[in-house]
């Protein structure tokens, strides 16, 4: 019955369109949702007035058991990316083929959303057995640059000191580990503008100006050289360009280029390390124009980027983890670290107790595959697995 209860709720997740920035059709509904399942509810509206211009909804609900005990928050995001060509079927329609179900959003991550959900009101039910608060928080925007659900959030002071925090993001689909993955921190990401100013010229006679797109190709083509040094927990880092941009209208050489950059980093990395780099590929590359390296405008000070972070594998609450992911997996598990970002690296950086301690992040969620691509996929019985783990795990570390 409970697995047919989560793969319903799934279903139907994948039905509402929910790009990011389009989020209140599933916010809504997920909100009724859980109130018809006697849960209490908050729609909490945030607007980001700096860089979007963006209005936006969140989901807060909270199990307070009335009993001294840990708080834990499991969260989620309802937001996908927009639809890309290639899908062979439609992206709102779920199909299932084989062990898995197909639909946007299906793995990255209404399955993981649908999971928490259900856990959620599994606890509920039982909450009579349980000590201290579970914060449950569906959050809009977090495809989006700059993750404006959680952001808000933090800055809105929404959220109690927390003692674990754990996200169904898709970890055994973001590894190259089979499922169950565990991963026990992620890599962090600066997104910056390199622009190249050069000089205007009749495009007949492009040798009497300077063009900018040029010097914004030099630097691209010397991006591939750039050294990526190995952190021990983390792995590398990885350098992207996102976007190379210049126009001279309809006969002129282009004064102007605008290369952006997308740069995971690991733990020994910071925004100095970043810029520096930058610098020297500039260098390397021979620019031989004015140019302005700046990271890119950000809603709040928090969001300027995401930083990395990993717990301690031998945290009492990871040791517990671990033993009811091999209880409920046949003693299988793999231990790894997210290679990409979400909400998950806020939490576990901007967020302190009274002794500023951050809370332990966990990061566990199913198997799938394509996920920011077409056909995306997720495995229906690590889904099962998923939210077996989850509860299991909530009801020994909170139970009397």
């Amino acid at each position: 019955m409970e697995e047919e209860n989560l793969l319903s709720l799934l279903k139907k997740l994948i039905t509402i369109n929910s790009v990011y920035y389009h989020e209140n059709d599933i916010i809504f509904y997920c909100a009724e949702w859980l109130k018809n399942n006697g849960l209490d509810v908050e729609i909490m509206d945030y607007k980001d007035n700096v860089v979007t211009g963006y209005a936006g909804k969140n989901i807060i609900s909270i199990i307070d058991t009335k009993k001294p005990g840990k708080t834990i928050m499991l969260n989620g995001h309802l937001d996908t990316v927009p639809v890309c060509d290639g899908w062979e079927q439609d992206p709102f329609t779920p199909i299932i083929k084989g062990e898995d179900i197909y639909g946007l959003g299906s793995v990255d991550m209404k399955s993981g959303s649908a999971i928490l959900m259900n856990v959620f009101k599994y606890l509920n039910k039982h909450k009579d057995k349980l000590t201290g608060k579970i914060i449950l928080t569906l959050v809009s925007d977090e495809e989006g640059p700059f993750g404006l659900g959680a952001d808000a959030l933090i800055n809105e002071n929404k959220l109690p000191p927390l003692d674990v925090v754990i996200s169904c993001e898709p970890s055994a689909a973001f590894s190259k580990s089979n499922f169950p993955v565990l991963s026990l921190g992620a890599r962090g990401c600066f997104v910056y503008n390199v622009d190249f100013f050069g000089k205007s010229a009749h495009a007949s006679k492009p040798e009497e100006g300077t063009n900018a797109a040029i010097e914004a190709a030099k630097f691209v083509l010397e991006s591939e050289k750039v050294h990526l040094k190995v952190d021990k927990v983390l792995g590398k880092g990885a350098f992207c360009i996102l976007k190379v941009l210049s126009d001279g209208g309809a006969c002129s050489v282009p004064s102007k280029a605008r290369v952006t950059v997308h740069r995971h980093i690991v733990s020994f990395e910071d925004e100095n390390y970043v810029l520096n780099e930058a610098k020297e590929l500039i260098k390397n590359a021979e620019i031989k124009v004015p140019y302005k390296i700046s990271l890119r405008k950000e809603p709040s000070l928090g969001a300027r980027y995401y930083r990395p972070y990993f717990v301690d594998k031998n945290n009492f609450y990871v040791q517990e983890f671990i033993k009811t992911i091999k209880e409920v997996n046949d003693n299988k598990i793999n231990i790894d670290y997210f290679s990409s970002i979400g909400d998950f690296n806020y939490f576990a950086t901007r967020l302190f107790d009274k002794n500023k301690n951050p809370p332990i992040t966990l990061i566990f969620g199913p198997d799938g595959g394509n996920f920011h691509a077409a056909n995306e996929h997720a495995n229906l019985q690590s889904i099962y697995k998923t939210y077996e783990t989850i509860v299991k795990y909530l009801m020994k570390i909170l139970g009397e």
